[in-house]
């Protein structure tokens, strides 16, 4: 019996749903299947070869417009399926006082 260890709930795609991989640089791309697909990460069955590709990192985009995106991070490879987890958007760092600077902040001293 395998161990699953997923946190969360995966949609399953009977037939698949055809997305793209591409490279944070855009140096590569290639076509792939969605397998199926959570809030944190997914499957793909990636068409034609994957070696010498870096995915340590890349996008994925889920429209052909590409409206519809995810920034993904390499977890596992078996053949030509991969497992990927999504990363999050980068938040802004904290100021000192533990906030968040706005877009209209702008820098100034104290008089």
């Amino acid at each position: 019996m395998a161990y699953n260890r997923r946190r969360n709930d995966r949609v399953r795609f009977e037939f698949g749903y055809r997305a793209r991989m591409i490279a944070i640089d855009a140096t590569w791309q290639r076509e792939c299947l969605l397998e199926d697909i959570s809030q944190t990460g997914a499957r793909l069955v990636v068409d034609g070869s994957i070696e010498g590709l870096g995915l340590a990192e890349f996008f994925l985009v889920l429209a052909r417009l590409g409206t519809a995106h995810r920034r993904c991070k390499l977890e596992w490879i078996k053949g030509d399926e991969i497992g990927v987890s999504f990363l999050q958007e980068h938040q802004r760092p904290k100021d000192r006082l533990g906030r968040r600077p706005s877009a209209g902040d702008a820098a100034s001293s104290p008089d």
